[in-house]
């Protein structure tokens, strides 16, 4: 029960405010979606990315971890497809589905959750670490195949690889890494305040978006794509990860991580991808409210779980 309450009162109900808030501002002052979606990826993103890259200590111990973030989003991507197959949908529609499965909410969702799991233990910090190597894998991953995924449903390949090109993300990454190998000590210098400022401003401004776009999206009921896609990223999510763990040989405190960490909601960066793309953004912001509603209850039984399974 008390996971539960965290989960409502401290995960589900501070995002809802803020995404609600998003909806209001909206419906009063008719905020430009686009313009919202722009600023995520051009400079909150980049930002948010870049330091947690550069601040992540990488060792060896940890590199299991990295591995299992790459591989369980590769199964999960394959998942996607075959669901979205079986179903028959179209190229735009299988984009969208897959993308919300494989990219989950390890940052604002997962990191605070995960924060509260150990927080009476011995391996706190340790746990934390281990999420941080998901968080590093899914923002790599997401700002390279997550839009390439999208642009497929609108573009050629060449065009959407033109389009991941433009994305900062990938150059905040590819510098982060660089400077974290040369031990360079970026926080003294006096640009240092400025992107940790827009570090900060992500969440807040990504929820912002979603809100704006849930005012624009034509609400379906009785759409069975949203909750296939909801309860594969909720249910399907750690089921893979069980057997992954259990084929690489992951025990203990690590293998507790990453399986509650597989069972959070669909990324807030799904739905403002699709946004971005305009690949089928009323379905792909439905599944991330869909999913972070539900995840108060199957979130409860997957950590319930972890301490018997591990």
């Amino acid at each position: 029960m008390r996971y539960f309450t965290f989960i409502v009162f401290n995960n589900i109900a501070p995002i809802f405010i803020i995404i609600y808030l998003g909806y209001l501002l909206t419906s009063k002052f008719k905020l430009d979606i686009f313009t919202l979606s722009k600023l995520n990826f051009y400079i909150f993103v980049p930002a948010l990315v870049f330091v947690k890259v550069f601040e992540t200590e990488i060792n060896m111990e940890f590199l299991s971890a990295l591995l299992f973030g790459v591989i369980i989003v590769s199964l999960l991507a394959l998942l996607g497809w075959i669901i979205s197959k079986t179903m028959g949908h179209k190229v735009s529609m299988s984009t969208a589905l897959t993308n919300s499965i494989m990219f989950y909410n390890s940052g604002n969702f997962g990191l605070p959750l995960i924060m509260l799991v150990f927080s009476d233990t011995p391996y706190a910090s340790y746990a934390v670490s281990v999420q941080i190597m998901i968080l590093i894998v899914q923002n790599l991953t997401t700002n390279t195949i997550g839009f390439f995924n999208a642009g497929r449903g609108q573009m050629y390949y060449l065009d959407s690889i033109k389009k991941i090109l433009k994305m900062p993300a990938i150059y905040a990454i590819t510098l982060a890494v660089g400077f974290n190998l040369l031990n360079i000590e970026l926080t003294q210098f006096f640009f240092w305040p400025s992107i940790e400022y827009m570090k900060n401003g992500l969440i807040p401004i990504a929820l912002l978006s979603l809100g704006t776009q849930l005012y624009h999206t034509n609400f379906n009921p009785g759409n069975k794509d949203v909750y296939v896609a909801s309860l594969t990223r909720l249910l399907g999510g750690p089921l893979l990860a069980y057997i992954l763990l259990n084929i690489m040989g992951i025990g203990g405190v690590m293998a507790q991580v990453l399986f509650i960490s597989s069972s959070v909601p669909s990324a807030v960066n799904t739905a403002l991808i699709a946004v971005e793309f305009d690949n089928e953004p009323d379905f792909a912001s439905q599944v991330v409210m869909t999913s972070t509603l539900l995840s108060s209850v199957t979130l409860t039984m997957v950590i319930y779980l972890s301490q018997y399974l591990f």
